[in-house]
């Protein structure tokens, strides 16, 4: 009888280790799904559209919110450039700008994508960190960290 209990208990001990076994795989391959870094070229299919600004993380940590915005970014892109202009929603459901807009060249550096401008006045970098349907975050040369979301407005005719 008493090795039967034994036994009995040594079986169980099995089953619990293999249940937490499989548990222990199902959690670290989770986590490493969880952790995967996005994938530049599919970065490059989210960019183009209106994006409205939210907040923007302070190289301190301090967060600056955007409650109502006046300006949108639009973005629009082909392949590898793409350019960058400032809109302000009007009235009539149109869009007018300032005249301004910068250019751009994308390029995968370090599996990162990153947005490359050029202007008569300055060149800098900014990093995607995501780009998804409705949410772009990049990160720029002073390490701010800006975060849109894509905007519901759309035009009712050009920008």
């Amino acid at each position: 009888m008493r090795f039967n209990i034994y036994h009995k208990g040594e079986e169980v001990a099995k089953k619990i280790k293999k249940e937490m076994d499989y548990k222990i795989i199902i959690i670290l391959s989770l986590s490493i799904a969880s952790c995967e870094k996005p994938n530049p070229e599919e970065q490059k299919q989210k960019l183009s559209g209106y994006w409205e600004i939210q907040t923007v993380k302070m190289p301190n940590g301090e967060n600056k919110d955007f409650a109502i915005n006046t300006v949108l970014d639009y973005i629009e892109t082909t392949a590898d450039s793409g350019v960058r202009t400032k809109v302000s929603p009007k009235f009539d459901g149109t869009f007018a700008t300032n005249g301004v807009s910068e250019n751009f060249t994308l390029n995968i550096e370090n599996d990162s994508l990153r947005m490359h401008y050029k202007t008569a006045f300055d060149t800098w970098t900014e990093t995607v960190i995501e780009a998804k349907d409705s949410t772009l975050i990049v990160k720029n040369r002073d390490n701010k960290i800006y975060k849109y979301s894509k905007s519901s407005l759309s035009p009712k005719s050009g920008t």
